[in-house]
């Protein structure tokens, strides 16, 4: 049995026995969470490499190495630097020094901004990484070596904190409830067991239950609908709200304002899994073994900041706040290869449309760099 493997069973046996303990069906964000962050087993909770431009190669039945995923640091460090540019005009409007990445992944990220922030002769007396994963902790640990003494790892928010908040594809892998409109009723989707796999390991089904919640918008049409609703993600933007004293926080993430999320045509949900750069829809397999996200409602991103304070700086896409940012001045300095990479952050068809980034502030309004030109607030 494969180290993965033996993962996998015990993952799916702890999930087994919580479903049970819950009388025999959990929400799916119960579920998600398990899958996800289980200490020590689930897919964020364990040592397989996630992040990274190649997938998994299988070498002889064993899983060589690899990646699951590609986020924009790993396309290109161009992201982070240009990213710096507005991270060095929200700490000197904000009169903060201190920026606190959330979900750092690789530490690539943290690594770009702080090297730019250093070549611009302004070095960040601290950088603070909030990450619960400890395999990810180490592996950011040894990319972040030579800032040694300028990054901080913790686990927990402080009462009050300052200074510029960051998150990259964080949003997205916070767990969602699930809801489906059947023949006209709603319901909650959950899960039960179902059954086991071949070779003994617990399997699970959908089970769905009468609810009282709702999506925010009311869905025309008669037909079957499944969509999400971000309880969890909202949530910490609010506690965002209510923690951060003076500051900015920028969230870049792929989604939508609510009238494109909970669209009539969009009627089979967000979910979606990746495993070895390939994407599936069926979260309860291979559980432990890939990642599961749900794409973001930027409205309500945007209405729970505005409930703990927070005022909207802006929105826009990320191929535009790149490009207000200076990307198009770092690809002319680039070499060939890193400006086509550079590219795929900012064409539509790429990441430059679906990936949107949201600013806010805390304190006196100011214009953010990143939406000079294209915000589009007025959206959400």
């Amino acid at each position: 049995m494969t180290r993965s493997h033996s993962l996998t069973s015990e993952l799916t046996h702890h999930i087994g026995q919580t479903i049970l303990d819950a009388g025999g069906w959990v929400g799916f964000d119960v579920f998600m969470d398990l899958a996800l962050y289980t200490p020590g087993l689930g897919y964020y909770a364990h040592g397989s490499a996630k992040f990274g431009v190649l997938p998994y190669a299988v070498q002889d039945g064993v899983r060589a190495a690899g990646s699951d995923f590609v986020t924009s640091p790993e396309i290109t460090p161009l992201f982070g630097w240009t990213l710096a540019q507005q991270v060095v005009q929200a700490l000197q409007v904000t009169d903060t020094q201190e920026v606190w990445e959330f979900g750092a992944g690789s530490g690539a990220l943290a690594l770009q901004i702080l090297q730019a922030l250093q070549a611009q002769g302004a070095p960040l007396p601290r950088y603070t990484i909030v990450d619960i994963s400890s395999s990810l902790r180490a592996r950011q640990q040894v990319t972040l070596a030579a800032f040694a003494g300028q990054v901080r790892w913790v686990d927990a928010l402080p009462d009050e904190l300052q200074g510029v908040v960051l998150g990259n594809e964080v949003l997205d892998a916070m767990p969602v409830k699930l809801l489906a409109r059947t023949h006209g009723a709603w319901h909650e989707r959950g899960v039960v067991p179902g059954g086991a796999e071949a070779d003994g390991t617990p399997a699970f089904a959908w089970a769905d239950r009468p609810t009282a919640l709702r999506p925010p918008l009311e869905i025309a049409g008669p037909q079957d609908y499944l969509t999400e609703i971000h309880p969890q993600g909202e949530s910490f933007v609010r506690t965002l709200g209510h923690k951060l004293s003076r500051g900015a926080v920028f969230l870049i993430d792929y989604g939508f304002p609510e009238t494109e999320y909970y669209h009539p045509q969009r009627h089979m949900g967000t979910v979606m899994c990746h495993q070895a750069h390939q994407v599936d829809d069926n979260p309860l397999a291979r559980v432990g073994q890939k990642d599961i996200t749900a794409h973001v409602n930027f409205t309500g991103v945007a209405l729970a900041g505005n409930e703990a304070g927070l005022g909207v700086l802006g929105y826009c896409n990320q191929g535009r706040f790149l490009m207000n940012c200076g990307l198009l001045r770092q690809m002319e300095a680039a070499d060939l290869p890193t400006r086509v990479m550079a590219q795929k952050l900012i064409m539509e068809h790429e990441m430059g449309e679906l990936f949107k980034v949201i600013g806010f502030y805390k304190g006196e309004p100011w214009q953010a760099l990143g939406f000079e030109s294209g915000d589009k607030t007025h959206t959400l």
